[in-house]
């Protein structure tokens, strides 16, 4: 044996494990795929750097590598994988990232790594015409559609019999007899968007930002705000078409990839081609075409979710986090991390711009730039003269709606209004299903989740009760499961089901669109949708958040918000701003073409700030308030968080940790420890929960805090103890 090499494997240990490079062979270079023993398997690892700089960051969020094995224990790699090599950047990228969040290393990597995209993906078959035929072929009717359905060029045998209409033994046949030759039809390469392809005409405004957007060299974080409306996805595409004129990469990370249809259209008008895509919903051998596209080079634009942040890209360029407040880019399972903020460490490691473009910036991301970290660009106006909505809310005390309805009269009569001019309108509740909870009006039993500290919601059009966190259901019951009684159960409070049948009652000439993530699984349902709103086929539409991000609906002018006072309740610190965002977002879609737009916000609480401030339009006001409130107990992003979540099966086993915990928790000036206390979901896919919350100021990095910690509880046996830190919720 020779050189000792360090290989990082893709499971929760402390660091790389050292191997040796058998004799006389060259030892692979950092990034390498291999394969090594482990025990008695064979396993991948990529070889990792032995110390490597992890960029200009805080000595404590460095990762410790193993102990030191001597080197006649060592064990040889067993190959050399043939792959792209994962770019040094990369690699610092998940030691930070690692460190960060107290992670294994080898679990970050393992979201980089993807072997089940790493191997090539195998030939495609498929078969073309084999000319000539030979003139004694009997031309039958079913061959005559094979070949008419071959003109056009190769199919899969697949492919093949559903355009020709025959089965996949005539295929065969006409295979075997000659007349078909088999081919690969493996994908080719990907097509490079054009950088100077027409695209649409920019207002000054819009030019202005472009033109300071193109100009940023090296690092350097941009909050890109406008208006809902105002053409920010215009003016980034321009930084995207800067960084192809380099000869770079770039990265879009979108919040709700399956929500991107109209997107990837304006991106086609701009570019002339669409970009490559990347997310969970792609199938293996997409994946594994668009893996190996980014790390050669040939995928050049790249949108993706928040996974795409660990694609091996060889020359990026450029990132873009479009939408960035939203909070679908914290990852809460497995590894928790927030994509907006990682991105951001992995342009600072990469040296390159990354843009943040929203039309609610975070309260966070408005610190970083009060702070002089962010550059700011703001765009003030609606693009092509559309003007901003006009905001109302809708007192219920003083309007309520008719016994057992959801909508006030003043709404309906909104609604009837803009329908009878043949203008769209949109009815927005952010709640799945029909109601919350279900009843029994005889002895008052409330029907939940035996696995989770919820309520079982309904959903009519299923007849099944389910649960929102862990994904049980049952058939709604006849009886009452406590007491027995018949016909005793109700329903309490509306979902979208239970809005889409008290609009088809009051509207019942108005076709009628839900949406939402149930109704609408995948980019392909999404983008149907939105094809047959856009094309004036829909009247109505009934939505929940899927409404709020990003879509353009010219002929939609009216959106009523059936519950404005959703979400303002809670101990979430975020509450308030999280509403404010979302219903800003979903009021954006009202007026955005010729058409003025209106708002109307059902509350019971009008006075609430939230509401006030969506009805002034001053949200820069109302995030000034917010953030008045948050700084003097250094809440974030004025202070630094960390939750600690202990579970268990047994709740005796998970309150004694959370007792050695609170027994061993830090102290000194500028810390604090909250808890423990049960979780507000106590019980959570069968297993008992506790919370504990670290508050430092933010000059205190909690990391090495937490480790400490961590060791001296020494938490041990049925009871696991997981790291959140910078949590988003606090369920």
């Amino acid at each position: 044996m020779s050189d000792r090499i360090p290989v990082l494997l893709p499971y929760p240990f402390e660091g790389p494990f050292d191997y040796a490079v058998p004799l006389g062979a060259v030892a692979p270079p950092p990034g390498t795929l291999v394969q090594v023993p482990l025990g008695r398997r064979e396993v991948l690892g990529i070889v990792w750097s032995r110390g490597q700089d992890s960029g200009p960051w805080p000595a404590e969020l460095t990762t410790a590598g193993a102990r030191p094995v001597s080197h006649n224990r060592l064990r040889p790699i067993s190959a050399v994988i043939d792959a792209p090599p994962m770019p040094d950047d990369l690699r610092r990228f998940v030691d930070w990232l690692a460190a960060y969040t107290l992670t294994p290393p080898g679990l970050v990597m393992a979201m980089a790594m993807r072997t089940n995209a790493i191997t090539p993906p195998p030939p495609l078959a498929g078969w073309a015409l084999a000319e000539p035929w030979p003139e004694t072929t009997r031309l039958t009717a079913q061959r005559a559609r094979v070949r008419e359905a071959l003109a056009a060029g190769p199919l899969t045998t697949r492919g093949l019999a559903e355009a020709a209409g025959v089965g996949d033994g005539v295929i065969r046949g006409m295979g075997q007899a000659g007349l078909l030759r088999a081919v690969d039809l493996s994908t080719p390469a990907f097509t490079a968007p054009d950088p100077d392809h027409p695209g649409p005409v920019l207002s000054s405004e819009q030019r202005a930002a472009a033109d300071e957007l193109r100009a940023v060299r090296g690092f350097g974080v941009t909050l890109l705000e406008g208006v809902t409306g105002s053409g920010k996805t215009e003016v980034y595409f321009e930084a995207i078409a800067e960084a192809l004129r380099q000869g770079r990469q770039a990265l879009v990370l979108l919040p709700e990839i399956a929500l991107s249809a109209q997107w990837l259209e304006r991106f086609r008008q701009r570019f002339g081609v669409a970009p490559t895509v990347w997310h969970s919903d792609l199938g293996s051998r997409r994946r594994r075409i668009a893996w190996r596209a980014v790390a050669d080079g040939s995928a050049r634009v790249v949108v993706g979710a928040r996974s795409a942040l660990f694609l091996p890209f060889g020359e990026l360029g450029l990132i873009v986090v479009d939408e960035e407040h939203e909070t679908a880019f914290k990852q809460e399972e497995g590894v928790t991390y927030h994509a907006r903020d990682m991105a951001v460490v992995r342009a600072r490691l990469a040296d390159i711009p990354i843009v943040l473009a929203s039309a609610t910036p975070s309260l966070e991301t408005r610190a970083n730039v009060e702070a002089g970290r962010y550059r700011h660009l703001r765009l003030a106006r609606r693009h092509g003269g559309a003007t901003l909505p006009e905001v109302a809310a809708i007192d219920m005390r003083a309007h309520p709606p008719e016994r057992g309805a959801f909508l006030s009269p003043v709404l309906v009569d909104a609604v009837r209004e803009h329908l009878g001019r043949g203008e769209q309108a949109l009815l927005f509740l952010n709640r799945r299903g029909y109601a919350p909870l279900t009843l029994c009006r005889t002895c008052g039993h409330r029907i939940e989740c035996p696995n989770c500290t919820a309520w079982l919601v309904e959903h009519r059009a299923r007849a099944r009760l389910a649960c929102h966190h862990c994904g049980y259901s049952a058939p709604i019951p006849e009886l009452c499961p406590s007491c027995g009684a018949a016909h005793s159960l109700t329903p309490i409070g509306p979902g979208v089901e239970r809005i889409t049948d008290e609009a088809a009652a009051l509207f019942p000439q108005a076709r009628r669109l839900v949406m939402a993530s149930d109704t609408l699984v995948g980019p392909d349902a999404a983008a149907r949708a939105a094809g047959a709103i856009a094309a004036r086929e829909v009247d109505l539409v009934i939505g929940t958040q899927i409404v709020a991000k990003g879509w353009h609906f010219p002929h939609l002018t009216l959106v009523g918000v059936v519950d404005a006072d959703l979400g303002l309740s809670g101990g979430d610190l975020r509450a308030a701003e999280r509403t404010v965002q979302l219903l800003h977002q979903v009021a954006g879609r009202a007026g955005r073409a010729e058409a003025p737009g209106r708002v109307l916000l059902q509350s019971w609480m009008p006075e609430h700030p939230a509401t006030v401030a969506l009805v002034a339009g001053d949200l820069d006001g109302f995030m000034a308030r917010e953030a008045a409130q948050r700084r003097p107990g250094h809440w974030p992003p004025y202070g630094r968080l960390a939750a600690l979540i202990v579970s268990a099966d047994a709740a005796t086993d998970a309150d004694a940790a959370a007792r050695r915990l609170g027994q061993t928790a830090p102290k000194g000036d500028g810390i604090e420890v909250l808890g423990p206390a049960p979780a507000p979901l106590a019980l959570l896919r069968g297993r008992h929960r506790r919370r504990l919350l670290l508050r430092t100021r933010r000059d205190i990095a909690v990391q090495p805090i937490l480790r400490a910690w961590l060791a001296e509880a020494a938490i041990r046996g049925a009871a696991r103890v997981d790291i959140d830190v910078d949590p988003v919720s606090f369920l």
